[in-house]
C-alpha cells in the first residue's frame, strides 16, 4: 500500500512516498480501517525529524489522526461495536496511509453531520482546546477568552467552544485572511492582529482595561501584559520556535495561574479521563452552539502524493483550520470555503 514512512530522520520535505509498504499486522484489540482522510499536525514535521516527545523507532509511517471506513475482510474482536464499513474517527501513529491497524481504545463512531474530512481533525484538536478551556482553566460563560494563532487547527477549535460555552472570545492573528477566518467561522467577538507592536493595548481597550481572563495560547507570545487579575494562561505549545520567557512577577503581582496543556500526556497518565472529554466535546458540536460549519477545513486538500506541501504550508503559518490530506474519496466532501 502507498504510505508516508520515515526511514531516516528528516525533513517531510525530503521524504518521497512508499508505494510497497506493507499492510500492517492486527494485533490483539485493534481492527483494521480504510483511511479516508487524515489529519496534518505541526508536530508530525518535529517527529519526522525526531524533535518532538514521543520517538518511535525506525522505519514507522508518519501521521496521528484519521477518518475513514472499518475494512471489508478483515477478523473484528469479539465483543467489538464496530462493523465493517462503519465510519469511525480516531488516533494512532502511522495515518499517512491507505490503511490502519487502530487501537479500539482510540477510535470512535464518526457522527453523519460530520465529513471525513472534518473528521479527521477532531481526535486530538478539539479534545486538546475543550480539555484546555474547560477541563485546565475552567472557563466559564461571560469570561474573556483570548486566542493566539486563533485560525489555526487547535486555535480556531478553541474559539468556537469558547463561543459555544458563552465567552467573549478576542481572535489573535498574523494576517487579516486568518483574522477573517477566526470571525467568519469562529464567532470570534473581536479580532487583533499580534504582528502590530502594542498589540496588548488593543485587548486591554477591549476588555475595558480588564484584560483576559483565559488566554490560549499555542504560539508563545507576551500575553501577560493583557491578562485580568485571577487570569488564567494556558501554555498549549510553541508554534513560534521559541519558548516565552515568563516575567514571574506579573505572576505574583496578578495572581496568575499559568496552566500547561499536553493532551498526549492524558494517554499514559490518565486515560479514564479521556472519554468523558470526547463525550462533552462531541455533545457541545451537536448542539447547534458551534457556529457553522462546524470544525473548519482548510480551503486547499492535500493528498498522499503531496503531503510534503501540505506540511510545508502549516509549517510556513501559510494555512487556517484544520489541514488534511484526502486519502480515499467518498462523494463531496464538507468544507469551509473562505
Amino acid at each position: 500500500m502507498r504510505a508516508f514512512v520515515i526511514h531516516e530522520l528528516a525533513h517531510p520535505s525530503k521524504i518521497k512516498l512508499t508505494t510497497d509498504w506493507p499492510i500492517p499486522d492486527l494485533k490483539e484489540n485493534h481492527i483494521m480501517v480504510d483511511v479516508y482522510s487524515a489529519g496534518v499536525n505541526f508536530f508530525d514535521i518535529l517527529q519526522a525529524q525526531g524533535l518532538y516527545q514521543t520517538k518511535p523507532p525506525l522505519p514507522f509511517v508518519l501521521g496521528s489522526e484519521f477518518a475513514g471506513r472499518v475494512s471489508e475482510g478483515f477478523p473484528i474482536p469479539a465483543g467489538c461495536k464496530f462493523k465493517p464499513g462503519d465510519r469511525v474517527f480516531g488516533s494512532m501513529l502511522g495515518t499517512y496511509a491507505e490503511k490502519i491497524a487502530v487501537n479500539l481504545k482510540t477510535i470512535m463512531p464518526l457522527p453523519d453531520t460530520i465529513s471525513f474530512d472534518q473528521g479527521a481533525g477532531l481526535f486530538v484538536t478539539w479534545p486538546t482546546s475543550y480539555e484546555a478551556l474547560v477541563g485546565r482553566a475552567k472557563l466559564q460563560a461571560g469570561e474573556w477568552v483570548l486566542v493566539t494563532a486563533a485560525a489555526g487547527g487547535v486555535g480556531l477549535a478553541a474559539v468556537q467552544i469558547a463561543k459555544g460555552l458563552g465567552a467573549k472570545v478576542i481572535a489573535a492573528a498574523s494576517s487579516q485572511e486568518k483574522l477573517d477566518v477566526a470571525k467568519n467561522y469562529g464567532g470570534a467577538d473581536y479580532v487583533v492582529d499580534y504582528t502590530k507592536p502594542g498589540w496588548q493595548k488593543e485587548v486591554l481597550k477591549i476588555t475595558n482595561g480588564k484584560g483576559a481572563d483565559v488566554i490560549y495560547d499555542p504560539v508563545s507570545l507576551d500575553c501577560l501584559k493583557c491578562i485580568a487579575w485571577k487570569g488564567r494562561a494556558l501554555v498549549v505549545g510553541f508554534a513560534a520556535g521559541t519558548v516565552e520567557k515568563v516575567p514571574m512577577n506579573l505572576v505574583l503581582l496578578k495572581n496568575i495561574s499559568l496552566v500547561g496543556m499536553f493532551w498526549g500526556g492524558y494517554q499514559v497518565r490518565e486515560p479514564h479521563h479521556m472519554p468523558s472529554v470526547y463525550k462533552a466535546f462531541l455533545e457541545l458540536l451537536g448542539s447547534g452552539r458551534i457556529p457553522p460549519p462546524g470544525p473548519v477545513v482548510y480551503k486547499t486538500t492535500y493528498s498522499l502524493d503531496n503531503l510534503a506541501d501540505g506540511l510545508s504550508a502549516l509549517e510556513h503559518r501559510q494555512t487556517w483550520g484544520k489541514v488534511i490530506i484526502r486519502v480515499k474519496e467518498e462523494g463531496a466532501a464538507v468544507k469551509a470555503k473562505l
